[in-house]
């Protein structure tokens, strides 16, 4: 059959209108036959309501795509061309435990980064190589587009625990950050242009372009004068300008964890105390989302949906599944195999840079060395990728614990077992590959 088969695992996330939307705009160039929106049982009122807005959007839009609904992953699969995923294994009770977990030790709690990030990736690399597993026998000739986070250590799972070879990580931070630099400057965003080089939720931009005329220093100080450029789920507390002058390159977001872990610790304390944690709030705005989404009247995409904080993610899925399938050639920022491009990395490991997007898939564009200042705390956040992955494969204990360990926002063994071990027991449901009890946990 002409066309493209298009499966969505993860299918009833609230993100899914702007995935449908991103097809939508791209249909004369991007010719979709069938949409699959895949979930799990206990997410059947969210998958039937997201899915009758798909089809409504669908219909609006006077667009051939059939919109279809599954809890059967292999019937989804048989013969896709994309499959994009986009699962929270554990749902947001297991965020939540992430997030509040860590604070009781005075811990930076967040879902990507130290130890929050950690469990999320020992709960989702399993699940998501079962899926590569799915693909090589209904679907071998298939990409798989992750952007189910932690996208960077699930990107580096699959290149190295899977024969799946046609794999790309997606990330909407590069994007909103060429979104907020062109906020701040006045400029439309496709304007900008931006060197991205480093690691997901660990990337910076090198050099930023206007036109193409470097302007790299202009927005420096623009953030050294308090102009910020942050995220929906990530509190702006600014920068020392002298640091950020002295650092020369733009940092993402999420670099705050680590430049300001005290400053950003103690915002993350109040608010627990205050109103709870970022996914009791995010938890709130899905419960209005849904509510907005049951509408019989509504047929496009919701603007409160920005207002979660993985806005883009799904336009970029999208503008990446275009490319590789046109062979467009453009240039887009995405996690994938190094291959030498930043020097002093794996060649193996993934990471997050600007590359050409063919239909054979990325190619990197050379970086080299990353500056001085920022080589260390990416290879160190390299390493607890490396030893994490090890970890969720192997339910090896002690590798979970040195990954912990190693990472930069835990500040000792003794604390990291602490951790280890409150959160396995608070996990064990989505955890089967480790040993249950703590007591069986001997190494």
């Amino acid at each position: 059959m002409e066309g493209i088969k298009v499966v969505t695992i993860g299918g009833g996330s609230s993100y899914t209108p702007e995935l449908v939307e991103g097809f939508i705009n791209r249909y004369e160039e991007l010719p979709i036959r069938e949409l699959w929106l895949v979930d799990i049982p206990e997410g059947k009122e969210k998958l039937e309501t997201v899915g009758a807005l798909a089809r409504r959007m669908v219909e609006k839009a006077g667009v051939s795509i059939e919109i279809h609904l599954s809890y059967n992953r292999e019937e989804a699969l048989e013969q896709a061309d994309f499959v994009t995923t986009q699962i929270r294994v554990g749902l947001l009770e297991a965020r939540a435990l992430d997030e509040c977990i860590p604070l009781n030790y005075n811990v930076i709690g967040q879902e990507t980064n130290g130890p929050g990030g950690l469990f999320k990736g020992l709960r989702t690399i399993p699940v998501i190589l079962d899926i590569c597993r799915d693909m090589e026998r209904l679907c071998p000739n298939a990409w798989l587009i992750n952007f189910s986070n932690p996208a960077g250590m699930v990107t580096e799972a699959v290149l190295r625990y899977s024969p799946i070879t046609k794999t790309v990580g997606l990330c909407n931070v590069p994007i909103g950050m060429k979104m907020g630099v062109a906020e701040m400057i006045g400029v439309d965003a496709e304007r900008i242009f931006i060197d991205f080089a480093g690691l997901n939720h660990m990337v910076y931009g090198t050099d930023v372009y206007l036109d193409g005329v470097r302007i790299t220093d202009q927005v420096i100080d623009k953030l050294s004068n308090g102009i910020g450029l942050t995220m929906k789920n990530i509190v702006d507390l600014g920068w020392e300008p002298e640091f950020i002058r002295a650092l020369g390159i733009l940092p993402c977001p999420y670099h705050r964890y680590y430049y300001q872990t005290s400053k950003m610790l103690e915002a993350e304390l109040a608010e627990m105390n205050d109103t709870g944690t970022r996914a009791e709030a995010v938890k709130q705005l899905e419960r209005e989302l849904l509510e907005l989404y049951k509408d019989p009247d509504l047929a496009t995409k919701p603007p409160q949906l920005e207002e979660r904080g993985g806005a883009y993610y799904s336009d970029a899925a999208c503008s990446l599944i275009s490319s590789i399938y046109n062979d467009k050639g453009d240039i887009q920022p995405v996690n994938t195999r190094n291959n030498g491009t930043i020097k002093g990395l794996p060649d193996d490991s993934a990471v997050e840079v600007n590359c050409v997007i063919t239909k054979n898939g990325p190619k990197p564009i050379q970086v080299g060395e990353l500056p001085v200042a920022v080589r260390g705390l990416v290879q160190q956040i390299k390493s607890f990728e490396r030893v994490a992955g090890e970890a969720a494969v192997t339910g090896n204990y002690n590798k979970a614990l040195l990954a912990m360990t190693i990472n930069p926002l835990v500040p000792s063994d003794s604390i990291a077992k602490q951790l280890i071990d409150d959160m396995l027991e608070a996990h064990q449901d989505y955890l089967p590959q480790f040993d249950h009890p703590a007591s069986v946990r001997k190494g």
